[in-house]
């Protein structure tokens, strides 16, 4: 008898990233996958998930999330270790720009929009090209859609 365990979308893409660009520092990726995954709508399609760290320090690390892009929107998300969850998104509306700083063991990378910084810490550091490659052509593309609208 064989054991099939179902991967969402969502996990199946952080392993994908995390075999490419592993060392990055976070946990609970499974779970905070699955968080996403209840958010997703049926027509999205998830272009780059990873694992982060989400705050402003390299030392803070008890905030790991799943940060996901996808053809609509970035998602984050985290399951907390007892109750509750957290999800947030950011629309190409709301999107401003993104600072990317490569440190000696770990990159951050910062999300600026209309309402807030997202900041990921503790990202592995050769991962980070592919990351901003992704998200600054997605966001360019959404935005022409948007001016042309």
């Amino acid at each position: 008898m064989k054991v099939v365990i179902y991967v969402g979308k969502v996990y199946s893409k952080v392993l994908e990233f995390e075999k490419k660009y592993p060392g990055g520092l976070y946990w609970r990726l499974k779970s905070h996958s699955k968080i996403i995954e209840d958010y997703l709508d049926s027509d999205e399609d998830v272009l780059i998930a990873f694992g982060a760290q989400k705050n402003e320090k390299f030392g803070e690390i008890l905030n790991s999330y799943v940060f996901a892009l996808t053809n609509k929107r970035i998602i984050l998300g985290r399951k907390r270790l007892l109750i509750g969850s957290f999800m947030s998104t950011i629309t190409p509306d709301l999107y401003n720009d993104m600072q990317i700083y490569r440190g000696i063991i770990w990159g951050k990378i910062t999300i600026d929009t209309v309402k807030e910084k997202v900041i990921l810490t503790n990202l592995p550091k050769k991962g980070l090209d592919e990351i901003e490659t992704v998200i600054s052509n997605f966001m360019m593309n959404a935005k022409k859609n948007i001016n042309n609208d």
